[in-house]
């Protein structure tokens, strides 16, 4: 069974009129005999919509409870078992209720589809998904049902039904879209004019490129090598000089003059890498185009002009624009150059343009020379070989060594030649063909010490040593020259390779990424600039080195990162080939600097969290722990203070009794609060002293009841080094909260004992205890683990004897005690040992 097509009224926003261009063409299909339903269309209470559907065939809506009520979605089945030539089901992106028979609208009408049958669906721009992102910067709501786009794209047709955002206003002011009483919101939020002319581009540009896409499939599938010029597409061929700037700004008033025209700059760099453009320059024109409304691109080809002209033909393009060579007048001996070879083989159907400019017969600029990759050392023995090393040759063999032959002995010059050419390159092994050539014919080449030949087999001979001399130069040249690319291009991929491993991992710093660019290319300082806008003066946001560049004028080398951000480095100027590798650590730079600026901000909204789940916690006490000793103090003293009531000395005392309890029990509440605030804003200053445990820890006791603990302090113990209030107060948190907790017959075991340099402090009790999971969350604030009840508390206890104990330089940990229960263990430094002081005795008395 053939599957059926879709069609698809795709509009900009709601009230465009889809649903009434379904339903048109529905009544234009049923006129010319087609069996057509109504699978489901909503016409929202849209009168003239409402009115549209009379005279079509409707298929039962199926029935769904869900939550109590009741909601109609489109019976799937019935139509299916109706197997209709054209089913109408509108608003492609709908939801269904959970329990249908799928999730969304589309995957039903894939269905139908699938089963032969043609559907006519409508969809708005904004339900797109890839454009979701885009639509709620636009209007601020984000939309929560969605189509895939590739639903979309694969339908058979896409009619766009556009109407001007004045247009669709009035239509709203009527209250031809929704009822009166939402017209007024509806105008003031979503339907305002530039939310809607937003979204209208939006449809127009996506519309546009499915026309694109068809026009080449069609050329592809028809093999259509001609161009079809339906808009101007302007191909601006760039080669990273000064001049390229000039043709973009050329390209792009030629594009204006036609609707719709489009900018293309590109780019054709060589696949072996030896010549490469400015990536300075380059970037330059890149933020150029891109700011003009054109598109940047960057391909490969060792023919430029072929591919050139490739990627404009593959673009559909009208038009190319080209400068003028740069090349000086001797040069075109050469061969004609890039931009006659396009021109001449462009054909009728792509136009060419030869823009003059400033650079025009200024040359090119020569490349680094070849030398240069070779070291200076390497060139100098080049050239000695190649220059002194035939005198030399020429003097052995004249008075030194018998005669060989001059077959050998342009064996013999022709070896020099190639040694000339492995240490100093192709210069130095040409000098030296040149110069052994001349020695062969003055001293080997009879007559001798003329430059006459007397016999043509040695004009001959001497040619081929000449060709074959810078044959062999030219090739061992090459294969030096690879050799080294080679080399490099293994040097820049391992540099890439560990800087994209360290910033993929998070281990390297802006300041150690800058520390790194400035070794690896040898400079004195290296600095990331940035600044808020064109005209905003430059910061730096990181350098290393001494002396850092505050401006990108100023550097010797500077790598653009975006609009607002340059790398800038100091110390010497760079060839164009480490200007590519540092193009990458400056974007890494750019990326780490990022990282850095949004982990500090994840830090700041986490502080942000945390205070704001402290100050939540802190209401809740207030509003529950804090109240409930008030009301325990005030019903006690209205109970004291009422005439109504003769109270005796037992119940006044157990008032009183009440109301101090109550009273230490805020007093408590309140001094942990307070504490924790102190914690929190780091304001806690611990007085630290020689402190005898005997006399800190039984005061901290007073607090719980004398029968409950039980204490064992050893009077053998060193002093501790640590504040006496601050100790104080988190023993006693840590007693209360083991008291709270453990068995009433259980007493408390509060110990101590020394070990290496510090004193432990365990509370033992017998109570449920703790998970492991829990051990650490039981010290944060607020934090009350269990079932304890509500009025015990604030949580804070813990959390307040953690804070004392680390502003001492303490520890206090948990640990499961033996037998069931939970031990704390506080650990505080022992006091620093003073050297025992001796006596001044007599001399008789130490005898």
């Amino acid at each position: 069974m053939a599957r059926g097509k879709l069609r698809i009224y795709l509009g900009a926003a709601p009230g465009v009129g889809k649903t009434y261009a379904m339903l048109s063409e529905a009544h234009r299909r049923i006129e010319r005999g087609t069996d057509c339903v109504v699978a489901f269309v909503e016409h929202h209470h849209r009168p003239r919509t409402e009115v549209m559907l009379h005279g079509l065939e409707e298929i039962a809506r199926k029935e769904i409870e869900y939550r109590g009520s009741t909601f109609t979605e489109m019976d799937v089945d019935a139509v299916l078992r109706r197997a209709p030539a054209v089913a109408l089901v509108d608003e492609l992106a709908h939801t269904n209720i959970p329990g249908s028979r799928n999730t969304k609208r589309w995957q039903d009408v894939e269905e139908l589809l699938a089963a032969g049958i043609d559907v006519v669906s409508t969809v708005n721009i904004q339900h797109l998904e890839s454009l979701g992102d885009v639509v709620e910067s636009i209007t601020g709501v984000r939309q929560r049902e969605t189509v895939p786009d590739e639903v979309v794209r694969r339908a058979d047709q896409i009619e766009l039904v556009d109407m001007s955002p004045q247009a669709l206003r009035r239509r709203m002011a009527h209250g031809n879209i929704y009822k009166p009483d939402k017209v007024d919101a509806a105008l003031s939020n979503y339907f305002r004019p530039g939310n809607l002319t937003a979204l209208r581009e939006l449809a127009l540009l996506w519309v546009a490129d499915r026309v694109d896409a068809y026009l080449t499939e069609y050329r592809s599938a028809h093999h259509v090598s001609t161009i079809w010029g339906s808009r101007e597409r302007i191909v601006v061929g760039l080669t990273g000089g000064p001049e390229g700037s000039t043709l973009i700004r050329r390209a792009a008033r030629l594009a204006e003059k036609g609707a719709g025209g489009e900018v293309l700059a590109v780019y054709i760099s060589r696949s072996d890498g030896l010549t490469a453009a400015s990536p300075k320059e380059l970037a330059v024109q890149r933020t150029l185009v891109e700011d003009l409304g054109g598109t940047f691109h960057q391909v490969v080809g060792d023919d430029i002009p072929v591919a050139l002209l490739d990627f404009s033909r593959g673009v559909n393009a009208t038009q190319i624009v080209l400068g003028v060579s740069r090349r000086r007048s001797w040069q075109y001996a050469f061969g004609p150059g890039v931009g006659a070879t396009v021109a001449r083989d462009s054909g009728p159907d792509l136009d060419v343009h030869l823009i003059t400019h400033d650079e025009v017969g200024k040359g090119r600029g020569l490349p680094v020379a070849r030398g240069a990759r070779l070291g200076r050392a390497r060139v100098m023995w080049g050239w000695l070989v190649g220059v002194l090393g035939p005198v030399l040759l020429t003097w052995l063999l004249t008075s030194a060594t018998p005669s060989v032959g001059l077959a050998n002995d342009m064996l013999l010059f022709l070896t020099l030649t190639v040694a000339a050419a492995l240490a100093g390159g192709l210069l130095p092994a040409l000098a030296s063909a040149v110069v052994g050539s001349l020695l062969l014919n003055w001293y080997f080449t009879p007559p001798v010490h003329t430059l006459t030949i007397a016999d043509p087999t040695n004009i001959v001979a001497i040619a081929i040593f000449v060709g074959v001399a810078v044959s062999v130069a030219s090739v061992v040249d090459l294969a030096a020259r690879r050799t080294h690319q080679a080399a490099r291009l293994r040097a820049e991929s391992e540099i890439l390779s560990f800087l994209a491993g360290n910033v993929l991992r998070g281990e390297t710093s802006l300041e150690e990424l800058l520390e790194r660019v400035r070794e690896t290319f040898g400079m004195e300082s290296a600095a990331l600039l940035e600044r808020a806008g064109e005209t905003d003066p430059w910061t730096c946001a990181g350098s290393v080195g001494p002396r850092p560049c505050q401006d990108p004028d100023g550097a010797d080398v500077d790598v653009p990162v975006g609009d607002h951000m340059s790398l800038a480095l100091s110390g010497r100027v760079l060839p164009a080939a480490d200007r590519r590798v540092l193009a990458a650590f400056a974007a890494q730079a750019a990326v780490v600097l990022d990282r850095q600026r949004l982990r500090q901000e994840a830090d700041q909204a986490k502080e942000l969290a945390e205070g704001n789940r402290i100050r939540t916690a802190l209401l809740a006490a207030v509003s529950h722990d804090l109240r409930t000793p008030l009301a325990g103090i005030k019903a006690a003293v209205t109970s004291l203070r009422s005439d109504d009531v003769e109270w005796s000395e037992e119940d006044q005392a157990d008032l009183l009794e009440a109301i101090e309890e109550g009273a230490d029990r805020l007093d408590n509440l309140v001094g942990n609060l307070l504490d924790m605030s102190r914690l929190q804003t780091g304001t806690v200053t611990s007085i630290i002293r020689e402190t005898d445990l005997d006399e800190v820890v039984p005061m901290a006791l007073g607090g719980v009841p004398e029968d409950s603990v039980e204490l064992d302090v050893p009077e053998t113990l060193p002093m501790v080094h640590v504040d006496r209030g601050l100790l104080e107060r988190a023993v006693a948190n840590v007693v209360e909260n083991a008291v709270k907790y453990s068995p009433p017959q259980e007493k408390v075991l509060v110990s101590a004992s020394a070990i290496a340099d510090r004193v432990e402090i365990r509370v033992v009790d017998q109570g449920p205890g703790v998970p492991d999971d829990a051990k650490d969350r039981i010290f944060e604030p607020f934090q009350r683990y269990g079932d304890s009840p509500r009025g015990n508390g604030v949580g804070l206890g813990l959390a307040v004897a953690r804070g004392f104990a680390e502003a001492m330089g303490g520890t206090l940990s948990a640990e499961d005690t033996p037998g069931g229960g939970l031990t704390m263990v506080l650990s505080v430094p022992t006091a620093p040992q003073r050297a025992q002081e001796t006596p001044d005795l007599p001399a008789e008395a130490t005898s």
